[in-house]
């Protein structure tokens, strides 16, 4: 195509003519400038390149990372990880090689971007959103994503995403909003991991994290302020009963003291975090959410509260009736308001039982994989009543957004979360503030990959002034 060819096809010389106008109309004290910036709006964006590398997470573990071209810009995109892959969650392709980074390398899945995945979608209008999604999903062709890798597809569809903000010149929140059909903003409640056990810490706590909520704050910087302190109170409190030593922090940067007080240990976890908040000027304005994960240490119907400690591992055995009764118990003698996985993946007879009694709420995580058939399923059961939403588990942005409905149609409380293998991508701010999620899990107050997650909504509540609503105490129906 030759030059004059191209003008034609693209009418520039018309184009030029009304950025020359309208740089006369508005006064332009440097009418170049204004021109540059008007023929900018007037060419629709494309996607012009894709190009995909291996990069880190927190936990030093390979993830994908990508980089997406228009001609309006470069937007980047990084995958989260988690630990395991779960089976009813989309798959997260790794190479296997034991050799190279355990076996954990990506090299596979970026190849995946740079010459299959860009080579579709070179040429799409970023703003579509739905259609790059569907289209990396109908060019994988598999249910569970394993023919690309659900983190090469997550990576590409959230720099697309940042993308579309970029095309329409709003921030990425208010992008995400728009694509979800929400009008209003809602700043979520962070659950703050403050102690870590199961799988994310060497300690003997058996379940997987302790956390604490600031109902009590009337804006989210407040939150921020609340559960910091709270962080470091109880950093003290730990120092004085189990040494400096016991201050070492899990994966998502909870402390992970060597608590040893074996038949009340989660007991003795609580205790620790119920002194901290007393020090603290908030007391009756922090509540406590715990992560059990239960799965971890399920051996057939029973659960073994004890599977950490070699030499008590087996005496501790509860039945799903003894869990539900220490679940009361908790409940009555702490501010508990919410809990993940209280039970095994597979066993929705109990996790119905404890909803049933709505003692708090009742978070489906490994029960539900982010994954819409099983949300469904629990929808009818009424097994649960709030979404633990992680993006890499159903693996594209539309997704999440359908499945975020989904739960809020059912008037279920939505919880967006972070991963153990976290990147300084700070997507998942974005993504709860423009859904309206009304809460938060990105773990502690500590450490940059969670931190960036937090400082984000900061920055966020500063953009929207009078319009940023704290939801506090009614987080979960944060609608």
């Amino acid at each position: 195509m030759s030059v004059q060819e191209y003008l034609n096809k693209h009418m520039l010389s018309r184009k030029i003519e009304d950025a020359v106008n309208a740089a006369v109309r508005a006064k332009s004290p440097d009418p170049v400038l204004f021109i540059a910036n008007h023929m900018r709006k007037a060419v629709s964006s494309v996607i012009t390149k894709i190009k995909a590398r291996q990069i880190l997470d927190s936990r030093g573990v390979p993830t994908v990372e990508v980089d997406l071209f228009t001609n309006k810009g470069m937007f980047r995109a990084s995958a989260p990880s988690g630990d395991p892959a779960g089976m009813y969650e989309a798959f997260e392709l790794r190479d296997g090689d034991k050799g190279v980074y355990l076996g954990n390398s990506v090299n596979r899945a970026v190849k995946n971007i740079n010459e299959k995945i860009s080579k579709a979608l070179i040429g799409m209008d970023p703003t579509l959103q739905s259609q790059i999604d569907h289209a990396m999903i109908d060019l994988d062709k598999t249910e569970k994503k394993s023919e690309l890798g659900a983190n090469a597809i997550l990576a590409v569809s959230i720099a697309a995403c940042k993308a579309g903000a970029g095309e329409k010149e709003v921030p990425l929140y208010k992008y995400i909003a728009d694509l979800a059909g929400r009008t209003h903003f809602t700043l979520p409640t962070p659950a703050f991991t403050v102690i870590s056990g199961g799988k994310h810490a060497g300690n003997n706590l058996a379940i997987q994290d302790i956390m604490i909520l600031p109902t009590g704050a009337s804006r989210f910087e407040e939150a921020l302020q609340m559960g910091t302190e709270t962080y470091y109170h109880l950093k003290a409190v730990i120092t004085e009963k189990h040494g400096a030593h016991g201050c070492n922090v899990g994966v998502d940067g909870g402390f992970a003291p060597n608590i040893s007080r074996q038949k009340e240990i989660i007991r003795e976890g609580l205790d620790l975090v119920k002194e901290a908040i007393s020090r603290t000027m908030y007391t009756e304005k922090i509540k406590i959410a715990i992560g059990v994960a239960a799965t971890n240490f399920c051996q057939g119907t029973k659960y073994d509260l004890d599977f950490k400690t070699p030499n008590k591992s087996g005496q501790n055995f509860k039945s799903g009736e003894d869990m539900i009764e220490m679940y009361k118990e908790l409940c009555a003698e702490y501010p508990i308001v919410s809990i993940e996985d209280p039970f095994d993946k597979e066993d929705w007879e109990h996790i119905k039982c404890i909803s049933g009694l709505e003692i708090c709420q009742v978070v489906g995580d490994e029960l539900l994989m982010s994954n819409p058939k099983r949300i469904e399923r629990a929808i009818q059961e009424s097994t649960c009543n709030a979404l633990l939403l992680k993006v890499n588990q159903i693996g594209t942005v539309t997704e999440a957004i359908e499945v975020v409905k989904q739960a809020k149609d059912a008037h279920w409380g939505v919880v967006i979360s972070h991963r153990s293998g976290e990147t300084e991508d700070s997507f998942i701010a974005d993504l709860s503030v423009g859904l309206s999620s009304g809460q938060i899990k990105a773990g502690a107050p500590c450490r940059g990959e969670r931190l960036a997650k937090y400082n984000q909504i900061l920055r966020i509540e500063e953009e929207l002034g009078d319009e940023a609503f704290y939801p506090g105490d009614d987080s979960r129906h944060s609608l």
